[in-house]
């Protein structure tokens, strides 16, 4: 089932540890596609419904995630991996370093704005 995990998540614009604000609900494919027996093996599921081609489709079916597949995305999508405080900092710089355009990461590591910065989890 990891290509259908892989396609719901797509389906949903999430990444592939379930995170995102699933901003869209589609997927469009059509027979001969190598997507396409995957996504009717999740229709056939409950995962997905399927509506058919459209000439702003391109004449493909459209796959959209049932409230199922949403659930499923949530439980079987991996764990985020865990990141160490040097990690977390430097995301965090990579947030806010448009607020200091003549810094380098290391200028900023020495300022007192690096040591607010929560470990980077702000």
């Amino acid at each position: 089932m990891e290509r259908g995990l892989t396609i719901l998540q797509h389906a949903l614009g999430v990444d592939r540890h379930g995170r995102g604000s699933q901003y869209r609900n589609h997927f469009v494919t059509g027979p001969g596609s190598t997507d396409y027996p995957d996504c009717m093996a999740l229709v056939e599921s409950g995962m997905m419904q399927r509506r058919p081609g459209s000439e702003i489709s391109g004449g493909s079916d459209i796959f959209t995630v049932t409230e199922t597949g949403k659930q499923y995305v949530s439980e079987h999508s991996p764990k985020p991996p865990t990141l160490t405080r040097a990690q977390r900092r430097y995301r965090y710089w990579l947030r806010v370093a448009d607020c200091f355009p003549d810094w380098e990461f290391g200028d900023w590591l020495r300022s007192p704005y690096a040591a607010t910065a929560n470990d980077g989890e702000a």
